[in-house]
């Protein structure tokens, strides 16, 4: 990043933000910092996950390491990036959502026209979903790809990817309440899991945002397989 000397010390701490939101303001580098907050994932994974080319995916990463947003470790001949502060940058991005869903109008009409129009009922609360788990009133879906909810997972969720949920109805209970979440507010397949589970009978919720906000706001959270361990 270009060095500018500036005349005040708040000057020079507002120079630091300034550059720390242009490495962020990116659609591709915030997809990219979306899948970060499920967990760990190499430049590859990263590639296939978000659809973008192996050069350009490096690229991006390369550009939020260097502002200090990212880490890296090299496993074998793999380079692994994660978060080196997954709480802020999670929150960062859920208050960047939240101005523009009040402020700029695209953000609105996309929730209007995409993600509604799958579901259109008022998502649970973090704080309703965990008084529903304490009375053991709920019975929570993690829509996730199976190795993200390994990295992490609400508490006695179980695991079912959007793509095989129609084929796992009976693993679902017809007397109880379900709450659905995936990766993040913009998940549109925890939108699409509570629609397609109403269709079909069911008395299901979406939570309101996903699970690394969940993490980031205090919640308990368990972990299995060998990037995580359970109840952590």
């Amino acid at each position: 990043m270009t060095q500018v000397t500036c005349a005040t010390p708040k000057q020079d701490i507002f120079l630091s933000l300034a550059e720390l939101a242009q490495a962020v303001g990116h659609v591709n580098r915030l997809e990219l910092l979306e899948h970060l907050a499920q967990g760990p994932r190499s430049v590859e994974e990263l590639s296939t996950r978000s659809g973008m080319a192996f050069a350009n995916t490096s690229r991006h990463l390369q550009i939020l390491r260097r502002a200090g947003i990212l880490k890296t470790e090299r496993q074998g001949k793999k380079v692994v990036y994660s978060l080196t502060g997954p709480v802020e940058v999670v929150l960062l991005i859920k208050a960047l959502g939240q101005l523009g869903e009040v402020h700029v109008a695209a953000v609105g009409q996309s929730l209007g026209t995409y993600y509604r129009v799958h579901d259109d009922k008022p998502p649970l609360s973090r704080d309703e979903l965990a008084d529903l788990i304490a009375e053991d009133a709920v019975f929570v879906v993690d829509v996730r790809a199976e190795d993200e909810f390994e990295l992490g997972h609400i508490p006695d969720a179980i695991n079912i990817p959007m793509l095989d949920l129609h084929q796992n109805l009976d693993r679902l209970p017809r007397d109880r309440r379900i709450a659905v979440y995936c990766r993040g507010p913009y998940c549109v397949q925890a939108y699409e899991a509570a629609g397609f589970l109403r269709s079909q009978g069911f008395d299901a919720r979406r939570l309101e945002d996903g699970f690394p906000e969940w993490r980031a706001l205090g919640f308990p959270v368990e972990a299995v397989g060998p990037a995580g361990r359970e109840g952590s």
